[in-house]
C-alpha cells in the first residue's frame, strides 16, 4: 500500500511543478500587424516648355530677341517724362445761304360808267454768307511724370509748365496715354504718340487782356450793334 502512495505523491509533486515551471516561463510576444506609415504628398515640378531647336551657327533666340531701337525697361510711377509738344492745326469752314421771294396781287372790277382797280406786289430777297478759319500751331517741350501704369503696361502721364515773364504767365499742360515701345532711349516722347490727349497752352497777363473784348463790348454784341 505505501508504494502506490508513494508513486501517486510523486506524480502530484511533478505535475505540481511541471504547472509552476509552465507560468514561469515568458511568453511569446503576439506580433502585431505593422502600422501603415502616411508618406507626405510630394511636389511635382510642372514639365518645362520644351525648348525650339536652334539652328546650327545661328546666335538667334526668340526668347531674347529684342529690337535695336525698343527700350523694354519698365517704368514705375513717378518716373519723369519728356513731351515733345508739336500741334499744326488748321480749320475752315464755310456756308452760303441765298433765298428770294415775289408775291403779285391784282384786283379789278369792271362797271358801266365805273372802273376800279387794286394791285398789291411783294419782294423778298435775302442772300447770307459766313466763313471762318482758324489756325494754331503750339511748339513746346514739358516734362511731366508717370501718374499710373496700366495693366497691359501702358502709362498715363500728366504735368504742367509755368513760365512767367515780365509779369505775363504761360501756362503748358499735357496729360494722356502712351505706350513704353514709342518713347525714345533718352525718355522722350512725341505729343501725336499721345492717346487720349490733353494739351493746352493758356496765357494770363498784359497781353491776354488786350486779346479780350471789354465787357461793355461783349454787352453790345448781345445786342447786335
Amino acid at each position: 500500500m505505501k508504494p502506490a502512495v508513494l508513486v501517486w505523491a510523486c506524480l502530484a509533486w511533478s505535475g505540481a511543478w511541471a504547472q509552476q515551471d509552465a507560468e514561469l516561463q515568458p511568453q511569446p510576444a503576439v506580433m502585431q500587424p505593422p502600422e501603415q506609415v502616411k508618406e507626405a504628398p510630394r511636389l511635382v515640378a510642372p514639365a518645362s516648355a520644351p525648348a525650339r531647336p536652334r539652328v546650327r551657327g545661328s546666335l538667334y533666340s526668340d526668347a531674347q530677341f529684342q529690337s535695336l531701337t525698343a527700350d523694354r525697361r519698365r517704368f514705375e510711377v513717378g518716373e519723369v517724362l519728356t513731351i515733345m509738344v508739336y500741334e499744326n492745326a488748321t480749320a475752315t469752314s464755310s456756308a452760303d445761304t441765298g433765298a428770294n421771294r415775289d408775291a403779285s396781287v391784282g384786283v379789278g372790277i369792271d362797271l358801266p360808267n365805273w372802273k376800279k382797280s387794286a394791285g398789291a406786289t411783294t419782294n423778298s430777297d435775302f442772300n447770307g454768307a459766313g466763313r471762318t478759319q482758324r489756325a494754331g500751331r503750339v511748339l513746346a517741350q514739358i516734362t511731366v511724370l508717370v501718374r499710373e501704369v496700366l495693366p497691359n503696361g501702358d502709362l498715363m502721364v500728366g504735368g504742367e509748365q509755368l513760365l512767367e515773364i515780365n509779369g505775363e504767365k504761360q501756362t503748358i499742360r499735357a496729360e494722356g496715354r502712351v505706350r513704353p515701345r514709342d518713347i525714345s532711349e533718352h525718355n522722350v516722347v512725341l505729343s501725336s504718340r499721345l492717346a487720349e490727349a490733353k494739351l493746352g497752352f493758356v496765357g494770363d497777363g498784359v497781353l491776354g487782356d488786350l486779346q479780350r473784348p471789354r465787357w461793355w463790348q461783349r454787352l453790345l454784341s448781345l445786342f447786335g450793334i
